[in-house]
C-alpha cells in the first residue's frame, strides 16, 4: 500500500502510456519532438513556473481527423486524488489571479491546468487553433488500487483559450482510430451561452490591460529614441505580418529577423515586405496600401531602428516584445472588447496637448454598443462615423450586424456573402489624423477587415459622400450615423452631425458629445440640424464616464433621420449619471470599472425607454425618465431635466411636523435639569 500523501504519478504515467500503446497511437514522451513548430511554442512559451519556456508536457500526439485537421493532444499526469483541476467560482479553469497575472501555483500542480497552460503556448506561437488538453491523475484507495481520475478540456481561440470540458471518460480510447472522428464532433458541438462569452471577454479585456501595460513600460523604459507614433507604427506593422493568411502568407517569425545591415535585408525591410503580402492578399486597395506602406516605413527602414547591438536590432528586440506580450490576443481572434483595450493603450502612448485631450478620447466598449443600439443597427444597416479615430465605433457597428444576420439567415451560403457585403460595403469611416488612421485600419483588419473604406480624409471638406475605393462613382447609402467627435471642433463637434446629416435621407443617429452642445454652444448649428431631423432622446451621461482621460459631462443624442422636428413631439430626456458602474482612475488597479448596479440591464433599458416610452422603466425611477418637447427655434433647450413639483402636500405638511416635534423632544431629553426653559418653552 502507499504511503500517505505519497504522488502515484509514475504508475499513472506508466498506465495511461500503455494504454496509448495498445491504441497503436504514435505518441511523444516528455523529452521527446513532436514537430518543429509545436516544439518551438513550447520552448518560446512561460513555463508552468513563470520562467522563460521548458514546457514540457508528459505526453504530445498529432491526430488528424477526417477533414484531415490536425488536433494536437497534450497530457499532463499528477499523483493526487485532489489535483486533477483547480476551477474558480464560475466552474472554468483557474489559471489567472485577481490581478490578472498567470497562477503559477495552480498551473504547476493541477493536470488539466497544466494541460491548457501548453495548449495557450500553442494558441499563441503556432498555427494550431484547436486543441485538446488531459489532465490525468490518480491515487490508491485503502486497498491498494490504483484509481485514474481523467479531465478533458477543447481549448481553442472561439473559447478564448480558456477551455472547455468535454466529458467525464474512464479512460483514453476516445483517441483510438475508430473513435476519433466521433470524438472530434462531440467537441465541435460544444457552444458557449452568450453570458459565457461576456465573462469570457471580461476576463480576457483584463488581461490585456496588464499585457499592454506591461508592453508599454518596457518600451518606454528601455528602448531609447521611439517617439509615440513609432511605438503605434511599430505595433500596427508588427501585428499585421504575424497575422498570415493561411496557405498564402506565412506569418512572420522572430527568428525571421536576422539584424543582418544587407541592403533590403534590414529587419525593418523583410517586416515591410510581409506587411505588403499580407495587404496584397486581402485586396487592399493599391492607393490605401501604398499609404500604409509609405507611413510604417518611415519608421521601420530608419537607420537606429535596424542598427545591430552585440548582433540584435532594436526593431528586433521590439518585434519580439510585442509577439511575447500581444500574440495570443490577436491569434485567438481579437474582438470589439480586446480590439478596445488595445488601442485605448495605444492612445496614451500619443503625445497629444492638453487642448487637444478631449479630442482623443476613445469611447468605452459598452457604450459603443449602446450608441449602436440606439442607432438600429442591423444586418442591413450602412453605417458611417465621420470621426472615426481608431474604428471602435465601427467594430462596435460591424459585430451588431454580423450578428443579426448570423442569427437571422439560415443558408450558410447566404450567411458568407451577407458577412463579406457587410465588412466590404456596409462600413465607412473617416479619419483626419495618420496615425490614428493607422489604428482605424489595423483595427478593422484585425476583424476579419471591414478597413476597405476607412478614409484618410477630412470628412468636413474633403468627403464627397462616395465610396473612395472601387466605387468612387457611387454614393454611400447611409442609413445609420454613429458619432463622438472632437470637441474642439466647431459647436462642440456637432459641425460633424449637421454634415453627416446632410448628406442622409432615411434613417437613424446616435452621437455622445460634451453637454454645452445642446445648451447653447451649438444653438446654430442645432436649429439647422432640426430642420430635416427629428431629435428622439437626450440621454445625460456619468460625468466620469472617461474617468483618467477627460472631466467633461457627455450627452448622447438620438435623431430620426430625414424627418423635420415639431415642436409638439415629444422628446425623452433621460438622467442616466447613475449607470450602474462604478469608476476609478487608479493606474494600479486591476480593475477600474466594476458593475455594482445592474449596469448591463440599465444600459438595455435606456435602448428600450427610448424605442418604447415609460412603460419599460424599471431599473431607473420616474425622476431620471422626463418627456418634454423642445422649441425648433432655440436649439438650446436639449438638455432638461424632470421638472420639480414644489407645491406641497398634506404628507409633506405631516412630515414637517413630525420632525419638528422629534426635535423638540430630543432637546428636551438632551436638557433634563433645565426647568425654566421648559416651562418658558
Amino acid at each position: 500500500m502507499a504511503k500517505k500523501n505519497q504522488s502515484v504519478e509514475p504508475i499513472v504515467a506508466d498506465t495511461v502510456n500503455n494504454w496509448l500503446k495498445s491504441y497503436g497511437l504514435d505518441y511523444k514522451l516528455e523529452q521527446e519532438g513532436l514537430n518543429s513548430e509545436i516544439d518551438k511554442a513550447l520552448s518560446e512559451y512561460a513555463s508552468k513556473n513563470g520562467g522563460k519556456g521548458g514546457n514540457r508536457p508528459d505526453v504530445k500526439l498529432l491526430l488528424q481527423d477526417k477533414h484531415t485537421d490536425y488536433w494536437p493532444i497534450l497530457i499532463e499526469y499528477k499523483g493526487y486524488k485532489d489535483k486533477l483541476e483547480k476551477l474558480d467560482k464560475d466552474g472554468r479553469v483557474d489559471n489567472r489571479k485577481k490581478n490578472n497575472e498567470p497562477n503559477y501555483t495552480n498551473i504547476n500542480s493541477y493536470a488539466v491546468n497544466g494541460a491548457i497552460h501548453y495548449a495557450n503556448a500553442l494558441l499563441h506561437y503556432t498555427s494550431y487553433t484547436n486543441i485538446i488538453s488531459i489532465g490525468v491523475t490518480g491515487y490508491k484507495n485503502e486497498f491498494g488500487d490504483l484509481k485514474i481520475r481523467i479531465g478533458v478540456y477543447f481549448v481553442s481561440k472561439d473559447n478564448f483559450g480558456i477551455g472547455q470540458k468535454v466529458a467525464e471518460y474512464s479512460d483514453l480510447s476516445f483517441l483510438k482510430d475508430f473513435n476519433f472522428d466521433n470524438f472530434i464532433e462531440k467537441v465541435k458541438t460544444l457552444q458557449l451561452t452568450n453570458d459565457e462569452v461576456e465573462k469570457l471577454k471580461e476576463r480576457r479585456e483584463k488581461e490585456i490591460d496588464s499585457s499592454l501595460t506591461k508592453l508599454n513600460n518596457d518600451i518606454y523604459q528601455k528602448e531609447k529614441g521611439l517617439g509615440e507614433n513609432d511605438r503605434v507604427y511599430l505595433v500596427a506593422a508588427s501585428i499585421i505580418a504575424t497575422l498570415g493568411v493561411p496557405g498564402k502568407v506565412k506569418p512572420l517569425n522572430k527568428e525571421d529577423l536576422t539584424s543582418s545591415l544587407e541592403e533590403n535585408e534590414r529587419d525593418g525591410d523583410i517586416i515591410i515586405r510581409k506587411v505588403n503580402s499580407f495587404l496584397n492578399e486581402k485586396n487592399i486597395p493599391k492607393t490605401k496600401k501604398e499609404l500604409i506602406i509609405r507611413t510604417l516605413k518611415n519608421t521601420l527602414i530608419t537607420e537606429n531602428i535596424n542598427k545591430p547591438v552585440n548582433g540584435e536590432s532594436q526593431l528586433k528586440r521590439v518585434f519580439s516584445k510585442i509577439v511575447d506580450d500581444l500574440g495570443i490576443y490577436y491569434k485567438i481572434g481579437l474582438n470589439t472588447d480586446f480590439t478596445g483595450k488595445l488601442f485605448n493603450e495605444m492612445y496614451s502612448w500619443l503625445g497629444f496637448s492638453q487642448d487637444k485631450l478631449n479630442d482623443v478620447v476613445l469611447t468605452p466598449s459598452y457604450v459603443a454598443k449602446l450608441l449602436v443600439k440606439l442607432a438600429r443597427i442591423d444586418k442591413d444597416s450602412y453605417v458611417w462615423d465621420f470621426a472615426t479615430g481608431s474604428a471602435g465605433l465601427l467594430v462596435a457597428s460591424m459585430n451588431e450586424m454580423l450578428n443579426d444576420a448570423r442569427e437571422k439567415i439560415t443558408s450558410p451560403d447566404e450567411l458568407y456573402k451577407k458577412e463579406a457585403e457587410i465588412k466590404a460595403h456596409q462600413l465607412l469611416g473617416l479619419e483626419i489624423l495618420p496615425s490614428i488612421y493607422m489604428l482605424a485600419v489595423l483595427n478593422m483588419i484585425m476583424m476579419g477587415d471591414g478597413s476597405s473604406n476607412i478614409l484618410n480624409e477630412d470628412s468636413l471638406a474633403q468627403f464627397d459622400g462616395k465610396y473612395s475605393y472601387g466605387q468612387t462613382d457611387k454614393k454611400f447609402p447611409a442609413t445609420a450615423f454613429v458619432l463622438n467627435p472632437p470637441y474642439s471642433a466647431e459647436g462642440k463637434g456637432m459641425i460633424f452631425v449637421k454634415r453627416a446629416l446632410s448628406m442622409m435621407s432615411k434613417g437613424y443617429a446616435s452621437v455622445i458629445i460634451q453637454g454645452s452642445a445642446g445648451s447653447g454652444k451649438a444653438t446654430e448649428i442645432n436649429k439647422k440640424i432640426l430642420k430635416s431631423n427629428r431629435l428622439l432622446a437626450s440621454i445625460k451621461m456619468p460625468v466620469d464616464l472617461f474617468v483618467g482621460k477627460s472631466s467633461v459631462q457627455t450627452y448622447i443624442y438620438v435623431f430620426r433621420v430625414g424627418e423635420k422636428h415639431e415642436n409638439d413631439y415629444p422628446v425623452k430626456f433621460i438622467d442616466f449619471t447613475n449607470d450602474g458602474y462604478t469608476r476609478r482612475s487608479r493606474k494600479k488597479s486591476s480593475n477600474n470599472l466594476r458593475d455594482t448596479n445592474h449596469a448591463k440591464e440599465r444600459y438595455q433599458e435606456v435602448v428600450d425607454l427610448v424605442k418604447y416610452g415609460k412603460r419599460k422603466l424599471h431599473y431607473l425611477t420616474e425622476s431620471e425618465y422626463y418627456e418634454g418637447t423642445i422649441d425648433i427655434n432655440k436649439g438650446d433647450d436639449w438638455n432638461q431635466t424632470a421638472p420639480i413639483d414644489l407645491k406641497p402636500t398634506l404628507d409633506d405638511f405631516k412630515k414637517t411636523i413630525s420632525d419638528y416635534l422629534a426635535w423638540k423632544v430630543t432637546n428636551i431629553l438632551k436638557n433634563p435639569n433645565n426647568k425654566n426653559e421648559r416651562l418658558k418653552k
